[in-house]
């Protein structure tokens, strides 16, 4: 039986850089930063509150077929790439904070039915969800 979701994979252009943006910027903490078998880098980060799940940044490449590393690689340099959905106690306050830190805005803050969301982009060109969430019904949704 599945009891829960413990990795999430990012694609990204840089996995330092993007080590260092995931913690420095976004909170998280380092999990595990390995070197396997053929040259292979192995690095999870982790959300303090969230310890359980553990989001592995990997740069495109093998077992993808070249043609498919040349097809994530264009669409994070398009900034097309979804990454994460994070939840956030207050969002318009933590994109300020977000904001003063550099981060790049698709999405200001918005009402909707389900909370308050904002889109931003990680240094890789993901595209992150942030929601500020509230219980909601379908109706709301009318």
């Amino acid at each position: 039986m599945i009891t829960n979701i413990s990795i999430a994979s990012v694609f990204v252009k840089d996995v330092d850089a993007s080590k260092a943006f995931y913690i420095d910027v976004l909170g998280f903490a380092e999990h595990t930063d390995i070197t396997l078998a053929e040259g292979y880098r192995w690095c999870t980060v982790k959300h303090p509150s969230q310890p359980e799940l553990q989001v592995h940044l990997t740069q495109p490449g093998p077992p993808h077929s070249p043609e498919m590393v040349d097809m994530i690689n264009r669409a994070l340099d398009e900034g097309g790439m979804h990454g994460l959905g994070l939840n956030v106690d207050d969002c318009r306050k933590t994109c300020d904070e977000l904001r003063e830190r550099g981060v790049q805005f698709i999405q200001e803050p918005e009402e909707r039915p389900y909370g308050v969301e904002a889109v931003v982009r990680d240094n890789s060109g993901n595209w992150m969800v942030l929601v500020e969430p509230r219980e909601y019904t379908a109706d709301d949704f009318n």
